[in-house]
C-alpha cells in the first residue's frame, strides 16, 4: 500500500457507498433536466437492489462460515482464504453488491448524469479499499492467494 492509499483508507466502504448515493442524489436534484422516467423503472431498480443485497448476504454468510473477518477495515485479521461458492466467480462480491445498489438507485433516480458517480465509486474502490486489501492478502497468503487471483476476476 502506499503513503497516499494509507491516508485514503480511513473512509470505510460504507460510508464511500453512502457518499455516493448522495452525489447521485444531489446530481438528480441539482441536474433534473436530464432525468427520465419509464414504465418498469422502479420494478427494475427493486430487481437490481434485490440482487445486489442477495450477492453481499451470501458472500457475508460465507465469510462467516469459513470464521474470518468480513470486516474489510483491516484485512490482516483475515484468518481463511475464501475462495469457493460466490468467492468463486468474484473476489470482491461485497463491492459488486454495493455497485450494483449503487446502479438500483441511479435506475431509481432516473437521471442519466447520476450514473457517473458509479465508474466514480468503482474506481476508488479498486485503487484504494481493494489495493489495500490485495496487498494484505498477499503478504498473508503468498502463492494460494496469487494463484486464485490468476483463476478469479476481481469483481466479475
Amino acid at each position: 500500500m502506499t503513503p497516499r492509499q494509507s491516508r485514503l483508507l480511513w473512509l470505510p466502504p460504507p460510508a464511500v457507498l453512502a457518499l455516493t448515493a448522495i452525489m447521485m442524489w444531489l446530481t438528480e436534484q441539482q441536474a433534473n433536466h436530464w432525468t427520465v422516467s419509464f414504465f418498469g423503472q422502479q420494478g427494475i431498480a427493486i430487481l437490481i437492489m434485490l440482487t445486489g443485497l442477495a450477492l453481499m448476504l451470501l458472500a457475508v454468510w460465507q465469510l462467516q462460515r469459513a470464521r474470518t473477518t468480513v470486516l474489510p477495515f483491516n484485512p490482516g485479521k483475515t484468518s481463511n482464504l475464501v475462495t469457493n461458492g460466490i468467492f468463486g466467480y468474484s473476489r470482491n462480491p461485497v463491492y459488486l453488491g454495493d455497485s450494483l445498489l449503487l446502479l438500483a438507485w441511479a435506475v431509481w433516480l432516473g437521471n442519466g448524469l447520476g450514473l457517473l458517480w458509479l465508474p466514480l465509486f468503482v474506481g476508488y474502490m479498486n485503487r484504494v479499499q481493494i489495493g489495500a486489501e490485495e496487498g494484505a492478502l498477499a503478504a498473508k497468503f503468498g502463492a494460494e492467494y496469487s494463484d486464485y487471483c490468476r483463476r478469479v476476476r476481481r469483481w466479475l
